[in-house]
């Protein structure tokens, strides 16, 4: 199963009685958790969701086939040497201000599911990913008024900020233990 674009992931929230989250928080805090070296199971990914969206339970099969998938996406796109994390926004037919409120819901999914995971390791960051999470907590409150080329460039450069700054939390928040195999062989 393919994991859900923006549309279909709205659609699966709608149908589980989540309609007062933004599938694009959803996916920003299972990248947080991610970024903070969480992993989950199918159902410790579910129980996370239900906790995020505000509902009893994952009520569909389809949801929860959906959402694993969707994880497992997240995961390797962020494992990906090749700096592949795409953030799940609206398509850029929707107008401008939309799509910059959904970035800002990202972050702020982000930040939640990166602070809820990190915990007090968090103080142990290097500079560089601590005035990462400080340029996150701004970006946060994007807004977005016109259409002129000039914001949806900008819009462009900051989704792409964004991105960068997750890849950067993950690469330095799970960096991989060396291992015998790792070390260099000598004759």
């Amino acid at each position: 199963m393919s994991a859900p674009d923006f549309d279909q992931l709205a659609n699966l929230m709608i149908e589980e009685g989540a309609i007062a989250f933004s599938p694009s928080e959803l996916h920003g805090a299972i990248v947080g958790q991610l970024t903070a070296a969480k992993r989950f199971d199918k159902a410790s990914l579910e129980a996370f969701c239900v906790t995020q969206m505000d509902i009893t339970r994952i009520a569909l099969e389809s949801s929860s086939e959906k959402l694993m998938a969707l994880y497992t996406q997240i995961l390797e796109q962020l494992e990906s040497s090749a700096f592949e994390l795409a953030i799940l926004l609206p398509d850029d037919e929707q107008p401008l201000a939309e799509r910059a409120e959904q970035l800002g819901l990202w972050v702020t999914g982000f930040l939640a599911g990166f602070g809820m995971a990190i915990g007090d390791q968090g103080q142990h960051l290097s500079n560089d990913a601590q005035d990462g999470l400080k340029d996150l907590v701004q970006i946060a409150q994007i807004e977005a008024d016109g259409q002129a080329e000039e914001d949806e460039n900008l819009l462009m450069e900051v989704e792409e900020y964004v991105r960068m700054a997750a890849m950067l939390l993950f690469s330095e928040c799970n960096k991989a233990e060396s291992t015998e195999s790792d070390k260099p062989v000598m004759h």
